[in-house]
């Protein structure tokens, strides 16, 4: 199957989604806790629900791995060619806080890399998507959409997006290595995508991130000519036996090695 041909599909599921998550946004909600301590609100559980249903419909071979649901044993996965991966809501706190960062990430995976990516962004109406050798593209609301492409690292300071919630020792060691930069805090996937849209230089994240965190996102960023690296520079891959990511960097177009200024490189 050519991904491409699903991204129509995908991104209207990820506008109605958008949809049930500004729903409870503008009604007010209550907030729980996972048994990782981690925030559950309605949203959450509401956009799983359409996300899920809707793949299902569209798809009904290839099965659905969601934050929000039931994880399959990794040795069902092991027999999984292809799936899709889901982080219904993306950037739970920002929701909570009512900042508007928080984003809807739809990918499929094909072996153990995605080859598509749908990242919406319900506030205000701005879709990023990509697919394996189909480009990657911005677009707002119904407009059309335009392609993205991420930006190579011209010298001078870099302009580095950092998390708004999970930053740590580590980040501020990398930012430090760095020298002169401009730092960016923003919540959820958006922080790769504005690399991937030309408008940062790289995104560091070191700390713990879970796949359906980044494969969309991931996507877009290498259909626009941008990487999503390893601390051994290789790309992130999907369908490991714990879910977990490594730390990672979203670099921009070009060969500067942003991977040494890790902490232990």
């Amino acid at each position: 199957m050519n991904p491409c041909e699903l991204m129509d599909a995908v991104r209207h599921i990820a506008f109605g989604a958008g949809r049930k998550i500004l729903d409870v946004y503008e009604q007010g909600f209550t907030v729980t806790d996972k048994e990782d301590r981690s925030p559950l609100t309605e949203a959450d559980r509401l956009s799983n629900e359409f996300i899920v249903h809707e793949l299902e419909n569209l798809t009904p071979d290839i099965p659905v791995l969601s934050e929000e649901s039931a994880p399959a044993a990794p040795e069902t996965r092991r027999g999984w060619s292809q799936f899709w991966l889901v982080d219904p809501l993306d950037g739970t706190k920002e929701f909570i806080s009512r900042n508007g960062e928080f984003t809807v990430n739809i990918a499929l995976i094909d072996g153990d890399r995605p080859v598509l990516g749908v990242v919406y962004v319900p506030m205000v109406g701005v879709c990023y998507s990509a697919c394996r050798g189909g480009g990657a593209f911005k677009q707002k609301s119904e407009c059309r959409p335009d392609p993205i492409r991420a930006r190579a690292f011209a010298g001078g300071k870099p302009i580095v997006m950092a998390s708004r919630s999970h930053a740590g020792p580590e980040t501020a060691a990398f930012l430090a290595s760095l020298g002169a930069h401009d730092t960016v805090t923003m919540g959820s996937s958006l922080k790769a995508c504005l690399v991937a849209e030309g408008t940062a230089d790289l995104y560091p994240r070191l700390g713990p991130t879970m796949e359906w965190d980044t494969a969309a996102a991931q996507c877009v960023v290498e259909e626009a000519g941008g990487r999503v690296l390893d601390a051994q520079g290789r790309p992130l891959t999907y369908n490991k036996p714990t879910l977990r990511n490594p730390w990672f960097i979203v670099c921009g177009a070009g060969n500067t090695d942003w991977v040494r200024h890790l902490p232990g490189s």
